[in-house]
């Protein structure tokens, strides 16, 4: 084992473009985390969890294609409100069912919630209040009210005029701005349809939405079959479309832009859905048109766009970076863009920062602010060549009851709580070392149960507390036990 090991503070801060990514949809189920994390070797600023609140219903909470299994429908959007797993708090009140068993998965492995509702525009305020009381004890959270607003085919633009899914949207933020302060709203337009055009897609009607919210937003797909599954993408059919990236972008680009004009202030700009769909592409042209995109991203000096949410992990069609095993629903097959998309996340660009500062000493406490504001701390080692065991152990001073995240030689990894020891041998396995090489092992402290603690003071809703009473024990070794 190691011995008089050196520990530094850390701070870890946005990226310069984040990446978040969805899980689970009307067109797939939720992976779990620890899954996701040994597939990608990150975690992602957020995990975009796709929910509807339809308590009016005499249906609901039931999942849409089950409460209405024998309804014949010609598309997705057929039901009488959206197939999305239902969001089963508000005043329906289970808050120990989904989504909340996703929302604590997520945070515990150091990512935020992002989440979208979409909700029946003619609940009451009672239950926005009661949705925004759910929220407030899971920190930093992105929530997104009825998204692609502008469109026709969710429920909520079935029941409600366009003004009213807008005055819906603006009541919705003052009331999570007055009762859940930590959370974040993202207003979800389609911008523009073409770049020749002065204004976007019925922004007079929205403005009083774009006025009050905190994230402007669009949906971006560079290819997509939306006729899925109702029918197959053959050529010749018109239930499917291809785009050119660069106008994609540009059309991007330019709503960013008129949304900062409307408002006269620039806030974060997110894509909140991106992806190519293999329907139309096939596999290699979607890992090639998402890479694309993202040097398109990269390469831009205006540096316009936060972050964008990779649709989806695993999807039933071909908008995942793995499809779904049809004969075994828990198993993914890999499409080319994984492993085109693995190589995006890992770019400096795409990164959260990490600051190193001033030598600390333990007992020492950490703060959790969300993926984009956390303290940690950066232990310094030198490794002589690339190891054949590379352990770390907790099993002593009460470590084993703490829940990390620890990244090393640019992989991270997850310590529940009760673990032991964690074997960071497979950060060696893909970026094997060399030569001689320092790198530093770092630590941070997300929320164990997922949830922010009220009794922790009173920034609570932001922030989470843990103390790290020792440093732990780091094996490495350069041969095997016996040869």
């Amino acid at each position: 084992m190691l011995k008089s090991l050196k520990a530094y503070s850390l701070h870890m801060g946005p990226a310069q473009c984040a990446v978040d990514l969805g899980d689970g949809s009307e067109r797939g189920e939720y992976v779990n985390q620890d899954y996701i994390l040994n597939v990608l070797g990150r975690p992602h600023r957020g995990v975009s969890l796709m929910t509807c609140y339809y308590p009016l219903d005499k249906t609901f909470p039931a999942r849409a294609h089950e409460a209405y299994s024998d309804m014949e429908i010609g598309g997705q959007w057929d039901y009488p409100y959206d197939d999305y797993q239902p969001y089963k708090g508000g005043k329906v009140g289970l808050t120990e069912e989904e989504p909340f068993n996703w929302m604590k998965d997520v945070r515990r492995h150091g990512q935020d919630v992002l989440l979208t509702i979409t909700i029946d525009p003619h609940v009451s305020d009672d239950h926005i209040v009661a949705i925004a009381k759910d929220l407030s004890v899971y920190g930093r959270v992105l929530l997104r009210v009825n998204h692609e607003a502008t469109g026709s085919w969710f429920s909520f633009n079935k029941r409600a005029s366009y003004d009213e899914v807008a005055a819906f949207f603006a009541n919705v933020c003052d009331i999570f701005h007055r009762e859940a302060p930590n959370v974040k709203l993202i207003l979800c337009l389609d911008g523009y349809k073409d770049v020749k055009e002065e204004k976007m897609m019925m922004e007079d009607i929205f403005l009083p939405a774009i006025k009050k919210t905190d994230i402007y937003s669009v949906d971006r797909y560079l290819s997509l079959h939306w006729g899925w599954p109702c029918d197959v993408a053959l050529k010749g059919g018109k239930s499917f479309a291809r785009y050119k990236v660069e106008d994609i972008y540009a059309l991007t680009k330019k709503s960013r832009n008129r949304y900062v004009e409307l408002t006269g202030d620039v806030r974060p700009m997110v894509l909140s859905e991106l992806n190519a769909d293999g329907d139309v592409t096939g596999p290699y042209d979607q890992a090639a048109m998402v890479k694309d995109f993202c040097d398109r991203v990269k390469a831009d000096p205006d540096k316009w766009l936060n972050g964008f949410t990779m649709y989806q992990f695993r999807d039933r069609g071909r908008l995942g970076l793995e499809i779904e095993d049809p004969n075994n629903s828990e198993v993914g097959i890999a499409q080319p863009v994984l492993n085109t998309y693995k190589e995006i996340i890992h770019d400096d660009y795409f990164s959260p920062t990490m600051k190193k500062g001033k030598a600390l000493t333990v007992p020492t406490t950490l703060r959790w602010g969300g993926a984009e504001d956390a303290e940690g701390i950066a232990i310094p080692l030198t490794f002589e060549a690339s190891p054949v065991f590379c352990e770390v152990y907790f099993d002593e001073n009460g470590l084993e009851d703490l829940n990390l995240m620890m990244e090393i030689n640019g992989r991270w990894f997850y310590k529940a709580p009760g673990v032991k020891c964690i074997d960071m041998m497979s950060a060696f396995f893909e970026k094997p070392l060399t030569e001689k090489t320092k790198l530093t092992l770092k630590l941070f402290a997300p929320p164990a149960d997922g949830k922010n603690d009220p009794s922790q003071g009173s920034d609570w809703q932001t922030n989470y507390y843990t103390e790290i009473p020792a440093l732990p024990k780091i094996r490495i070794e350069y041969s095997p036990v016996v040869k």
